[in-house]
């Protein structure tokens, strides 16, 4: 192949992604010229509704999965977490990129750490998960669905909207948001579990041999463990990025370390466990352990979810 052409949306973030991307594979393979195709998808389109009002999954992916298939482009590269765990036919995850930091932070011009907030402080973000997890230790907080880009949001807290907002420190870090506002205070782990995937890149691409060979090189062991576990989770549960579960396997030699939960939007109710299993059981373990969670009636609360969230 001469030249690879990248489906990509057009904001800040995705762009970084792809030029990422595109940097690793003309290091890789001298002479291969790689190329950018930006486009908007319904999720970029839609600003003035909450992401699980939308509904459906594939929300940032769909429009690049349409132009692959149409032979417009041969890859996209996609945050994992936005990744749905189904591909159309002709498409395939065709590599799991190292992981940057996995966590949720708090960012902030006034305060310097969660346990700050006043009462009733406003906080935005627009994911379930993270709502569910952030009323669950701080009821009294008031979360305000938050849309729009990285620097339309860091506008808004600027500007005094929120006295908070929440992003992905792996955001965070690509973009080099610390230079930007006062305070990033990350969230460890057991306090707010991420999303499946988050911090991961996922490369979709057409499923053409010639393609994936290509990028085999970008493939990291250890992300594709991890991810496996989380996706795995997600997929026997049914649920897309925009319902309340967050799921994190962290590989430690040759254990994993998996904290998962479920539960509604309002933080009343929700279902949570920790684990440790072992590395060889990384293909089976996530799917374990979401039977764990159907069988203490994840599928019943995870409805409930989505009808308080569609309300």
């Amino acid at each position: 192949m001469k030249e690879i052409k990248i489906a990509t949306r057009k904001s800040i973030l995705a762009l970084w992604q792809s030029e990422h991307i595109k940097d690793r594979i003309e290091a890789q393979h001298k002479g291969m010229k790689v190329v950018l195709e930006g486009m908007k998808t319904k999720g970029d389109v839609i600003l003035d509704t909450p992401l699980a009002k939308i509904g459906g999954k594939g929300l940032f992916t769909k429009e690049l999965e349409e132009s692959m298939l149409r032979g417009e482009a041969h890859i996209a590269v996609h945050s994992l977490k936005d990744v749905p765990v189904e591909f159309p036919q002709g498409l395939a995850l065709a590599a799991i990129c190292a992981r940057e930091d996995v966590r949720d932070a708090m960012i902030s011009e006034k305060y310097s750490e969660f346990g700050e907030l006043p009462h009733g402080a406003k906080v935005g973000t627009t994911s379930l998960r993270r709502k569910m997890q952030l009323l669950s230790m701080r009821p009294d907080l008031e979360i305000i669905s938050l849309r729009g880009n990285v620097q339309t949001r860091l506008r808004k807290l600027k500007d005094g909207e929120f006295d908070a907002i929440i992003l992905a420190m792996a955001g965070i870090n690509r973009l080099n948001l610390r230079a930007e506002v006062k305070h990033v205070a990350p969230f460890e782990v057991s306090q707010m579990i991420p999303a499946m995937g988050q911090g991961a890149l996922g490369i979709e691409a057409v499923d053409e041999p010639q393609i994936l060979r290509a990028i085999e090189f970008l493939k990291d062991e250890r992300a594709i463990i991890e991810t496996t576990v989380e996706r795995d989770f997600v997929r026997v549960l049914e649920g897309g990025c925009q319902v309340p579960i967050g799921i994190n396997a962290r590989l430690d030699g040759k254990d994993i370390h998996i904290s998962a939960i479920v539960g509604l939007p309002d933080g009343s109710e929700s279902i949570r466990q920790s684990i440790v299993a072992q590395k060889s059981q990384y293909q089976s373990v996530g799917t374990e352990l979401a039977r764990v969670f159907i069988e203490k009636g994840a599928k019943q609360l995870l409805a409930r979810a989505e009808a308080m969230a569609s309300l």
